[in-house]
C-alpha cells in the first residue's frame, strides 16, 4: 500500500459514522484532497485537536485504488489561524475563500500558487481587520493566479479604482491593506467583481454577501 506526503490546510470536515471524519485538504503537491480520519471522533484518537478548519499541517495518507477517498494516516500540525475562528467575519471571508477556490478548482492537480494563496491569505487575516478589500484583493490575486485576470485598462473602472486593483492584485498583502479606498471606490469594486466573476465563472461563490459587507 502507497504511503504519500503533503502539506495542508483543511477546508472542509463532516462526520462519516460516529467515530469518523471526512477532512478536505488543499495541498500544493496534489491539489485538493479527500481523506477519512479513522477513529477521529474517539476522545483518544491520535487525531484529537488536530483536525479543524484552516489547519495547516503535515500529514501522510494510503490512496484508495477505487475512491479519491484516502485514508489518512498521521497529521503532524503547524498552524491553527486560531483568530479567524475568534472573530464571525474572519470567519466569514476564510470560508468564501475556500468556496471561491472548491468553484475554480479540481481535485488532485497540484496547485502550489493557489496553495501558497490560501496560506498567505489566512495568515493576514489573523493579523488584519477583516475589512472588503481583504477580499477585492483576495479575489484579484486568485484571478491573476488562474489566467483570469482582465486588462483593467480596458474596463469601465474609474482610473483611481483601476489603479487600487491593479496593487491588491500585484502587491503583498499587507501593502494593499494600506490602501485607502473612499466608499465609492468600494462599492465600485465590489459592483465590478460581482459582474467579472459572472462572467467569468458562471456564478458567484457562496458566501460573497457577507464576506465583502461593509465595515459595521
Amino acid at each position: 500500500m502507497k504511503i504519500e506526503n503533503a502539506s495542508g490546510i483543511i477546508l472542509r470536515t463532516r462526520p462519516l459514522t460516529e467515530t469518523s471524519l471526512i477532512v478536505h485538504w488543499l495541498t500544493a503537491e496534489l491539489g485538493r484532497v479527500a481523506t477519512v480520519a479513522k477513529g477521529a471522533r474517539r476522545a483518544k484518537s491520535p487525531f484529537a485537536g488536530k483536525l479543524d478548519l484552516f489547519y495547516a499541517a503535515e500529514f501522510s495518507f494510503s490512496r484508495s485504488r477505487h475512491s479519491e477517498l484516502h485514508n489518512l494516516r498521521e497529521v503532524k500540525l503547524r498552524e491553527t489561524h486560531g483568530a479567524i475562528r475568534e472573530d464571525l467575519r474572519k470567519l466569514q471571508q476564510a470560508a468564501y475563500a475556500v468556496n471561491f477556490l472548491e468553484l475554480v478548482t479540481e481535485t488532485e492537480t497540484p496547485l502550489p500558487e493557489i496553495f501558497e494563496l490560501l496560506h498567505g491569505f489566512l495568515k493576514f487575516l489573523c493579523e488584519q481587520k477583516p475589512s472588503p478589500q481583504n477580499i477585492f484583493a483576495l479575489e484579484l490575486k486568485l484571478l491573476l493566479a488562474l489566467g483570469l485576470m482582465p486588462d483593467l485598462a480596458e474596463t469601465w473602472l474609474t482610473p483611481g479604482a483601476k489603479k487600487i486593483a491593479s496593487t491588491l492584485a500585484d502587491d503583498n498583502w499587507n501593502d494593499g491593506s494600506r490602501l485607502k479606498l473612499s466608499a465609492a471606490q468600494g462599492e465600485e469594486l465590489r459592483a465590478w467583481l460581482h459582474g467579472f466573476l459572472i462572467s467569468q465563472l458562471g456564478r458567484i461563490p457562496r458566501g460573497r454577501t457577507a464576506a465583502v459587507a461593509a465595515d459595521g
